[in-house]
């Protein structure tokens, strides 16, 4: 199928030979044309019309994700896998008696398995795999943490409010939502006006407030509910905030990201791991973001699960000992500077992009591969999963690299994993609001003569001038970095004075040669004392599971034919039971080798569910595939089984004291279902084909 922008070239084109074909026509019939050249032209205006009619159709498939041939739209798909996962009790609405709060789920029985499968392999493919240090923090945080950590002042969303109800909404989900709406549902606007709308919601998350107020007064944008109109936009700080102890005197928050606890106890893990440098440690846990208007079910909710890996390094060796493990993975990556001129993400090498430097360093790039294995592994179509590197104007000023693990779904394109290069921002911003130094040594084996940078404020000619302001002025020039200090020692020698920024103050002082020395000496050293920078993966542990959903979701013909079974093609890995058991009839021998499979499987620590109701076995067959069970074992004899395979319904036959083992094997990934095909009779019956 054509691209989107060439099919709203072609309409327009389309639409300018419709309406001059209907101005001739109108012409012939004023002239009292022939009847013949009128039916000509008429004729001709409605071939037009038809090519036009194609056009839109060709284009509203294209922008609402329709292939054009029937198939379901992404809105269409999206309902029918939502109302499967909500019946099947995947996750309901919490508190769904009293009519639900937004923004809160419960996860039902297979939900809790499949979260609880994605987690394990987390932890396998993570914490085991790289030695990483596991903690587990409060999730009530003081508030001086995270006034450090930048959350109090900057952990805030826009919002507007209706003028006449004061309902709030989330000012870019308007702007968002109107764009989308425009590019999905007006087909007359041209490819320019189109590219305009994807520039917005390509920097949505980068508009200042003003900017995007502008926005929202531009295209006359009001309360979605009421049509009122919208106050400006101004932040709210997305933090549950709460008190600790009954006096009301410690004010703290839940905490909306694990990482903090980490950091705080770097000094204690750093202790524990030997003082060495690399080391990584991992959370998994509860976060808490009061979102202003929440939707998009699971993608984005008010309470969640995040994992999260600080992986500590030396700022000046950020390379890492297991690249070359990686290195040689192809996937989608989105640099930049491709966003920035308009075109697509497209398959690289990973190792070509950190040599080339579109990737920071090793030790992101190490991430980047394990993220890609990790998501990969679980079901994630790599097709529908890109690595999208931020722009200059996301990242934080302190930050040195980011990418998003950003998969594709019937929402679009979202964030599910970031993998950011912090550099030391955090544990200096914990150093200095706590005092506590949390540092890492590097030991010589010989000492080392090395030329250190000395500011030594003269407090007294500083207290004459500056009075109650010295203390200011004195920490504002200690902290100076090296090439300012030394800028600053050679207006002093030259001029005796110059203009000084203290930014405590928010204003220019004169400092004169009289007030600070600065000087540089020499001096053996024995280690060197640094702040460790930190690589961060942080993982949305219910993004990640929603997408899996959609991935892993399939609808395929009943025998009949007259109806559509739905599947989930979990891998076993992730399915939240690994395999069935059914007597192919009630009969009580049948029953009793059933339940001996499954003594069998629970000894083994296979997830399973025996069912020895007397419905059929089709029907039997059909709930458990949309529960993305991989494995059935069809007890149909007292000395051999069935074993069926999910998604291509094939059969082996077993005998009964190898079915616990052989389903062992293809759940746990020590054989292949192909392998096990190849090694076993195999089974065909009429009477077992759903």
């Amino acid at each position: 199928m054509a691209s989107e922008e060439s099919l709203r070239q072609a309409l327009a084109d389309k639409l300018s030979a419709v309406e001059a074909q209907g101005n001739n026509v109108r012409a012939l019939k004023a002239s009292k044309a022939s009847k013949s050249d009128i039916d000509a032209a008429i004729q001709a205006l409605n071939a037009l019309k038809l090519e036009k009619t194609t056009l839109e159709k060709d284009l509203q498939a294209t922008v609402t994700g329709s292939g054009g041939d029937g198939s379901v739209s992404r809105e269409e798909f999206r309902q029918l896998v939502s109302n499967t996962l909500e019946r099947r009790l995947f996750y309901i609405p919490s508190f769904k008696i009293y009519r639900g709060v937004a923004g809160l789920y419960d996860y039902g029985p297979p939900g809790c398995a499949v979260k609880s499968n994605v987690l394990s392999f987390w932890r396998q493919h993570f914490v085991l795999e790289e030695n990483m240090l596991e903690v587990d923090c409060p999730c009530v945080t003081p508030e001086v943490v995270l006034k450090a950590s930048g959350h109090v002042d900057k952990f805030t969303d826009l919002m507007v409010k209706d003028e006449k109800t004061g309902t709030c909404y989330r000012a870019d989900h308007l702007l968002k939502d109107f764009c989308s709406e425009k590019l999905q549902k007006d087909l007359s606007i041209t490819a320019k006006e189109a590219a305009e709308l994807k520039h917005i919601l390509a920097v949505l998350d980068e508009l200042s407030a003003e900017e995007l107020g502008a926005k929202l007064k531009e295209y006359g944008i009001t309360a979605p509910d009421t049509k009122n109109p919208l106050s400006d936009p101004y932040p709210f700080n997305l933090m549950f905030q709460t008190s600790i102890g009954p006096s009301g005197l410690s004010s703290g928050f839940m905490r909306p990201e694990t990482a903090q606890g980490i950091f705080v106890n770097f000094k204690d893990l750093y202790y524990y791991n030997g003082n060495k440098l690399p080391f990584a440690a991992a959370q998994i846990g509860q976060a808490f973001r009061n979102e202003i208007s929440p939707r998009q079910g699971l993608l984005r909710v008010r309470e969640f699960t995040l994992a999260e890996i600080e992986h500590f390094v030396d700022p000046e060796d950020k390379s890492h000992p297991n690249f070359s493990e990686v290195a040689k993975l192809e996937f989608l990556m989105f640099p930049r500077e491709e966003q920035m001129s308009g075109q697509s993400a497209k398959k690289l090498c990973l190792g070509d992009a950190v040599a080339g430097g579109i990737v920071n360093n090793e030790t992101l790039g190490y991430f980047i591969g394990r993220v890609y294995l990790f998501l990969t592994r679980l079901g994630i179509n790599e097709d529908r999963l890109r690595f999208r590197q931020h722009l200059a104007n996301e990242m934080a000023h302190y930050a040195c690299d980011c990418w998003d693990a950003e998969i594709e779904c019937s929402y679009g394109w979202i964030e599910c994993v970031g993998i950011a290069d912090r550099s030391a921002f955090d544990l200096r911003a914990h150093s200095e609001k706590s005092g506590v130094p949390l540092v890492a040594a590097e030991k010589f084996s010989e000492p080392r003569e090395v030329e250190e940078l000395i500011i030594t404020p003269v407090k007294k000619e500083l207290g004459l001038v500056f009075k109650g302001q010295q203390k200011n002025v004195v920490e504002a020039l200690e902290a100076m970095k090296e090439e300012e200090a030394l800028e600053m020692k050679a207006n002093l020698e030259t001029k005796g004075e110059m203009e000084f920024y203290v930014c405590t103050l928010e204003k220019n002082v004169s400092i004169k040669k009289s007030m600070v020395a600065i000087s540089k000496q020499k001096k053996k050293v024995h280690q060197r004392v640094f702040t460790p920078s930190v690589i961060e993966p942080s993982f949305g542990i219910g993004r990640i599971i929603y997408c899996l959903y959609e991935h892993s979701f399939y609808t395929r013909p009943s025998k009949a034919g007259d109806d559509q079974l739905n599947v989930f093609r979990f891998p076993p890995l992730v399915a939240p039971i690994k395999c069935t058991v059914f007597p192919l009839v009630q009969n009580e021998k049948y029953e009793k080798v059933a339940k001996d499979i499954s003594k069998s499987l629970t000894v083994a620590g296979i997830s399973h569910k025996i069912d020895i109701t007397g419905t059929s076995i089709g029907k039997r067959y059909a709930r458990t595939d949309e529960l993305g069970v991989p494995f059935a074992v069809t007890v149909d004899s007292t000395t051999s089984v069935t074993i069926r395979e999910r998604d291509s319904k094939d059969q082996i036959r077993v005998n009964v004291e190898d079915a616990a083992s052989v389903v062992k094997d293809v759940s746990e990934g020590l054989r292949t279902w192909t392998e096990v095909w190849a090694s076993f009779p195999h089974h065909s019956s009429a009477s077992a084909d759903d």
